[in-house]
């Protein structure tokens, strides 16, 4: 055993070289990185969508449900729009305006000129 010389996987180098090949270990490593970094998309992709349809579910359960009070169905009814209140918009719900009265001094006919 001793006097036979070590076995030598790769031939010696005889010229510089450019390009290293990766080694079994290293091609290995790069496809359990590639398989890790997936499998996380997936699940991230995955819990996304999941706590989408969480919200979605919970939003549509909040439209469903009937008033609870009798104080807030008026108050939804009278639709209050606090920047239509204060005059900063105009309001939604069509209102009687104020009939403007007639000024009360005429001119006379004979003045006017046409």
């Amino acid at each position: 055993m001793a006097t036979q010389p070590p076995l030598r996987v790769l031939q010696p180098l005889v010229a510089p070289q450019h390009y290293v090949p990766p080694s079994a270990r290293e091609l290995r490593a790069q496809a359990v990185q590639r398989l890790q970094s997936g499998l996380f998309g997936i699940a991230a992709i995955v819990m996304v969508v999941g706590l989408a349809n969480i919200i979605n579910d919970r939003a549509r359960q909040a439209d469903a449900r009937p008033q609870s009070s009798a104080g807030s169905s008026v108050n939804a009814a009278q639709g209050s729009d606090p920047l239509a209140d204060i005059g900063v918009v105009p309001s939604q719900q069509p209102e009687a305006a104020p009939r403007a009265k007639a000024p009360a001094t005429t001119v006379p006919p004979s003045v006017v000129q046409h």
